[in-house]
């Protein structure tokens, strides 16, 4: 790696966690250490099953899926890391990684990443990077109270452990470890203390060590054994284990006694044992009877979500995935009772479930488009029709999962969304020659928040219509001037304007006066940027990273944004637990002093950066 490029890793690291809490020399040391792996949109980076990982590996640009079974079950972003719980444990990966698109990765030999990750600060990055619910894009769906760092390491065990005498033979003890298909035995040393056998222990003492079968299992074992009590919470052990280099705890119970073995793969796959329980359900429907009642429990995971510490990004994003599947799941049981369409086609998510921001109460908007390239003519207004009356099947199944589909906005189920590919394609490259058109800022802003979830599989067709507006200085400016059209509130009620008439009198409208601004801005400097389709933080790094928008207001916005989405996510979850439906009005009078003050500094510093943007663009709005 050359000099700017390993400076350039050194920015890009120490704004990513663990390396914001490491020392500056030691985050020098690993991005000289590192390479530039440059991998094409759909290379598979490691698969499923194989060889144990040797290198941790970080997103520096683009997209990583993961995928088991055929299956994508998560999306990684920039600055997230991946592989390294196989490159710790040392057994094979349980999934397939692939590039979902054109990927830089920062790829770092398990020498130097061991060594980083043994510290404090690793060690309390990777415990919480393999036991939290994920966050930001991770597409991994959870089940309520299963996925918590604190959950005690005593609900985890799986069996009872294998419990051996010192003078066993260890030839007997393997037969009975092979019996109970258990990986270690604990022998009891008879003074109260305990010892270990692990397959690994045979494997180097016994067999590359030449003992006997007949030995006693005496010689072969590790004592005293590390144990942990049954209350203890499942990051500790799994801090602790890492930190001793160890990957079995005999667990005990208050009173001292036996209860089980617990491992670090147990540690490490707690979460994914919940995290895909939801989705698989899901994905295993028979009917939509069956999803009706599986769709239930979104919102109950959300709360549960957010009640286990998860930030709203978070909650949203894995609730924005199980909408997907849902939808997905949807699509497949209409297309079981009908003939295959005459065209192939992708479905659209568009708006916030685009973006990963929906969140329980937001319209699911959609779109379709046919693929009308082929060799092979096809009648396009019989696929219209065909297609139509499909996404109006699944669109009324997304109502009757409890789904709400707004008539009057972007749906499906409206003739206008449903169109060939070379027809969107067509409008894309229409509204960029004439923004001024009626409604053009309006269906470019929605289409560019576009994403395919079901009949794509890399790319996204009609978002990237729109990657040459770029060029285009008057799109960018009337896209900008639409993204100066929503005002933060300030100026009233303590420094917040609030709604003077109607339902919502005396509350703030947290989304079209609070998230609608920041969004606007990150849509329009990513467009700038060339970046489509994406979520508001990822498009927010990519303006920064381009220089459409100061590095300085980037992060300001991203705040922002933070801090009003978990005071909405607040909001709403208090209308769920109230049984009533929710919505984005917040009274000023149930903020803190101090929420109420970041509030308002919030709007403030978000009016600032539309004011500054006037000024460069000379637009004129004050």
């Amino acid at each position: 790696m050359s000099a700017n490029d390993a400076l350039a890793a050194v920015r890009f690291l120490r704004d990513h966690p663990p390396f914001h809490a490491l020392p500056e020399a030691t985050v020098e040391r690993v991005a000289a250490a590192s390479e530039l792996e440059t991998l094409p949109a759909g290379t598979t980076i490691f698969a499923q099953g194989g060889g144990p990982l040797e290198h941790l590996r970080i997103i520096r640009e683009g997209a990583v899926e993961i995928v088991s079974d055929g299956r994508v079950l998560d999306l990684l972003g920039p600055g997230e890391p991946f592989g390294h719980a196989s490159m710790l444990s040392g057994f094979p990966p349980g999934f397939e990684a692939r590039a979902a698109e054109d990927t830089v990765c920062l790829r770092i030999e398990s020498a130097v990443a061991e060594e980083l990750l043994s510290g404090p600060a690793g060690l309390r990055f990777v415990a919480r990077s393999l036991l939290e619910p994920p966050t930001d894009l991770h597409a991994i769906v959870t089940a309520p109270g299963l996925d918590r760092t604190d959950q005690p390491v005593g609900r985890l065990l799986r069996s009872a452990p294998v419990l051996v005498t010192a003078t066993t033979t260890i030839r007997d003890a393997a037969a009975a470890m092979t019996a109970a298909r258990a990986s270690c035995a604990v022998i009891d040393l008879g003074d109260g203390s305990l010892g270990i056998l692990t397959d690994r222990d045979l494997r180097t003492r016994v067999l590359a060590g030449g003992l006997g079968g007949d030995a006693p299992v005496a010689r072969a074992m590790s004592a005293p054994a590390y144990t942990c009590t049954a209350e203890r919470s499942a990051g500790d052990v799994l801090l602790e284990m890492l930190d001793r280099g160890l990957r079995h705890f005999p667990v005990l119970s208050a009173h001292g006694r036996l209860l089980g073995v617990i491992e670090d793969l147990d540690l490490i796959a707690a979460g994914t044992r919940g995290s895909f329980f939801l989705r698989g359900r899901i994905d295993a429907a028979r009917s939509v009877s069956e999803l009706v009642r599986i769709a239930a429990e979104l919102r109950p995971m959300v709360i549960a979500l957010l009640d286990s510490g998860a930030q709203a990004s978070g909650a949203a994003a894995v609730y924005s995935v199980a909408v997907d599947a849902i939808t997905r799941r949807l699509l497949e049981l209409a297309l079981t009772h009908r003939d295959p369409p005459a065209a192939e086609f992708t479905w659209l998510a568009l708006g916030s479930q685009a973006r990963r921001e929906a969140f329980p109460g937001s319209d699911v908007d959609s779109a379709v488009a046919w693929f009308d390239t082929g060799e092979r003519p096809v009648d396009a207004g019989a696929v219209r029709a065909e297609l139509l009356a499909l996404a109006q099947t699944v669109t009324a199944d997304l109502e009757r999962c409890g789904l709400t589909i707004d008539t009057h906005g972007a749906s499906a189920s409206s003739a206008p969304f449903v169109r060939s590919l070379s027809s969107w394609q067509g409008l894309a490259a229409s509204w960029i020659a004439d923004p001024s058109q009626p409604k053009a800022l309006i269906l470019t802003s929605t289409l560019i928040d576009s994403r395919p979830l079901w009949g794509v599989h890399a790319g996204n067709p009609v978002a990237d219509s729109f990657r040459g507006a770029a060029h285009r200085q008057a799109l960018l400016r009337l896209l900008a001037r639409f993204a100066l059209s929503h005002r933060p509130p300030t100026g009233f009620l303590r420094g917040l304007v609030v709604e003077h008439s109607g339902s919502h009198r005396g509350r703030l409208d947290l989304k079209t006066g609070g998230l609608v601004p920041i969004i606007d801005l990150a849509r329009y400097a990513a467009m700038a940027a060339g970046v489509t389709s994406a979520s508001t933080a990822e498009r927010l790094r990519a303006a920064a990273a381009a220089g459409t928008l100061a590095a300085s207001d980037a992060h300001s916005l991203q705040d922002a944004f933070r801090l009003i989405s978990n005071l909405r996510a607040e909001h709403r979850v208090a209308q769920l637990r109230a049984g009533e439906e929710p919505d984005d009005h917040l009274s000023p009078d149930e903020l803190s002093t101090l929420r109420r003050t970041q509030l308002r500094e919030a709007f403030r510093a978000v009016a600032a950066i539309q004011r500054r943007l006037a000024s460069e663009l000379g637009l004129g709005v004050r």
